[in-house]
C-alpha cells in the first residue's frame, strides 16, 4: 500500500500495521506545523518507510502496491494543480492498482469534481459527502464519521444516512441518492 500524505491519511497507519499491512508513505510537502511535524514522527516510530522522491513510472507503483491510498491535497483544494504536482497526478492516473480517495479525489474541486482529477475506485467521505462525490463513478462509496449532532444535521437539511449499529463507518449506494455538505471554505494546494 502506498499513501499520500501524511496530513490526511497517517492517523489510520497505526491501525493498517496491526492487521498486517505494510503502508509506505509519500509526503512531498512538508509544513511546518506541530501537528504534522507530530503525525511525521509517528509514522517514524512504526517504522513506515518514506519515500524520497515519487515514481515517475506508473508501473513502479502497480507493480509495488495493491492499494493506494488518496489524501494528497484534501477538501480545501482549489486548482489547477500546481506545477510540481502535476506529474504526480498523472503518474497516479496511470496506476492500475485500486485507489481510494479520502474525502475528495485529489485534484477535485469540492463543489464541482474535475474529469482530470483522479477516477478513484473507492471514495471515503469524512463527516458528510461533499458536493463533488455526486459525480463519484466508482464502486465503492463509504462515509465514515458519525458525530454531527442531530440539530446541526437538521439545520444543514445533511440527510445522512443511518450507521448500523455502534459502526463508525456505513457504504453508500451509488444509485441511491448521495447526501452531501458544501464547503465555502477554499485554499490552495
Amino acid at each position: 500500500m502506498i499513501h499520500f500524505d501524511v496530513r490526511h491519511g497517517a492517523p489510520k497507519f497505526d491501525n493498517n500495521i496491526d492487521c498486517g499491512y505494510k503502508p509506505t508513505l509519500f509526503y512531498p510537502k512538508r509544513p511546518s506545523h506541530k501537528t504534522f511535524e507530530n503525525l511525521s514522527k509517528q509514522c517514524e516510530g512504526l517504522d513506515i518507510p518514506v519515500l524520497s522522491f515519487f515514481p515517475s513510472e506508473a508501473h513502479l507503483i502497480t507493480d509495488s502496491y495493491n492499494f493506494v491510498v488518496d489524501a494528497l491535497f484534501g477538501f480545501s483544494f482549489k486548482g489547477p494543480v500546481r506545477p510540481e504536482f502535476a506529474p504526480i497526478m498523472e503518474t497516479l492516473k496511470k496506476v492500475e492498482s485500486p485507489i481510494c480517495s479520502i474525502d475528495v479525489p485529489s485534484g477535485w474541486d469540492i463543489e464541482t469534481g474535475d474529469e482530470n482529477g483522479l477516477k478513484p475506485e473507492m471514495l471515503i467521505s469524512l463527516t458528510a459527502p461533499k458536493i463533488c462525490a455526486k459525480l463519484f463513478t466508482g464502486k465503492y462509496h463509504y462515509l465514515g464519521g458519525r458525530f454531527i449532532p442531530k440539530t446541526l444535521e437538521q439545520k444543514y437539511e445533511l440527510n445522512l444516512p443511518a450507521y448500523p449499529g455502534s459502526d463508525c463507518v456505513v457504504e453508500l449506494k451509488p444509485n441511491e441518492d448521495t447526501p452531501q455538505v458544501g464547503n465555502g471554505t477554499k485554499n490552495e494546494n
